[in-house]
């Protein structure tokens, strides 16, 4: 059994299927990738090159460029759901999902949102595969119930066609924040960033030689040298409120999963004035009615409010029993690479933090370890 269609779960299916070991597939949606078919904004492309994005068996066409935009990508999944014949059963919200000792198996129940029935599968193996990003996060706002205006996460964002002249205030200086916040401002919104803590800016040649770089040196001296390019591209962006943090992109990554801001043209924005990045290193301390007082004492009036504070496991929500492979926050207690493989055949996969390359690698892993263990039987 597998529990989400996302990325990681088509993925899994498919090395599965390519090993000649059934399988079935779970999604609550209509749809496989729904994140990336329904939720993710227009100007979206891979933030990282094709070679380090591909899932495994099947790599991006040599046409495809480095970086993939969103519509690609989908039709890369379309392809690749076709090639390897996997097929999830839609609409079904698992419930509950937990281990009977003595018969060896994983019982897991799920409402069939069409029929409105309870269904109950029965297997020997439970691959967890509905990731880092199953729901969306929006933090406790004291009187965010009393704004009048529109207030959405970044999930729900397509475009900035809506908002045009409007006051607009992004919350989060991560990749979807910074390029939320570009985009808005290009479509002639009046767009304020809150940037809550230190960031890496990068772009994406950066990212991509960093990366390559890795393969052969230490990561504290690609970092070095990443940061010493970086600051000759973008000089000091203390004095328009952004701070980096202390440890380097990649060291931080590896350590914590937050990656570094690639830039696709916001900072440039935040120099010349036209998307306000004067509202930083700051939270909101509450808001009344259109008016959003910050901690650090500005209060600004806003007709619009997007959420870019990311997402959050939901795996707690029906996992009954997982033999202490999640922690409470729903992620894995262990760290890549020994983070996929719990007890009695539960695995996860995409909870790695690290994107579509570490999909790939979980999956194929996954795959593997069942196949000696079936085989062996």
């Amino acid at each position: 059994m597998i529990v989400g269609a996302g990325p990681a779960g088509i993925a899994t299916s498919a090395c599965l299927n390519l090993l000649s070991i059934p399988n079935i597939v779970l999604e609550r949606e209509d749809c496989y990738a729904s994140l990336w078919q329904k939720k993710a904004y227009d100007r979206l492309k891979l933030h990282l090159a094709k070679n380090f994005c591909q899932l495994p068996h099947m790599p991006f066409p040599l046409s495809a460029p480095t970086f993939v935009p969103k519509n690609m990508f989908v039709q890369y999944l379309k392809n690749y759901v076709y090639h390897f014949n996997v097929d999830p059963l839609y609409q079904r919200s698992v419930e509950s999902a937990w281990y009977d000792k003595s018969a060896q198996k994983w019982v897991v129940t799920a409402q069939n949102n069409v029929s409105g029935l309870v269904e109950e599968y029965v297997s020997e193996f439970l691959v967890v595969a509905t990731g880092e990003n199953s729901e969306g996060f929006i933090p406790n706002v004291y009187g965010l119930d009393t704004f009048k205006g529109l207030v959405i996460h970044s999930s729900e964002y397509e475009n900035g066609k809506t908002f045009g002249d409007k006051d607009v205030l992004v919350v989060g200086a991560g990749n979807s924040g910074m390029e939320i916040a570009y985009d808005l401002c290009n479509w002639g919104a009046q767009t304020s960033v809150v940037v809550r803590s230190p960031i890496h800016v990068l772009n994406k040649e950066l990212v991509q030689l960093g990366m390559y770089f890795l393969k052969y040196i230490r990561c504290t001296i690609v970092d070095k040298m990443v940061l010493v390019l970086s600051k000759l591209l973008y000089g000091d962006l203390r004095r328009f409120g952004i701070q980096r943090p202390l440890k380097g992109p990649f060291l931080l990554k590896k350590e914590t999963g937050r990656s570094p801001v690639i830039d696709v043209g916001t900072i440039s924005k935040i120099k010349t004035g036209d998307i306000k990045g004067n509202i930083v290193m700051t939270s909101i301390k509450d808001i009344q009615g259109d008016i959003i007082k910050f901690t650090n004492g500005q209060e600004r009036q806003f007709d619009a409010i997007v959420f870019a504070t990311g997402f959050k496991s939901t795996v707690r929500k029906w996992l009954k029993e997982d033999g202490g492979l999640f922690n409470e926050k729903g992620m894995p207690k262990h760290k890549s690479p020994n983070h996929w493989k719990g007890e009695n055949g539960l695995y996860c996969v995409g909870f790695a933090s690290a994107g579509l390359f570490g999909i790939s690698n979980d999956a194929k892993n996954i795959a593997n370890d069942i196949f000696r263990i079936v085989d062996g039987k």
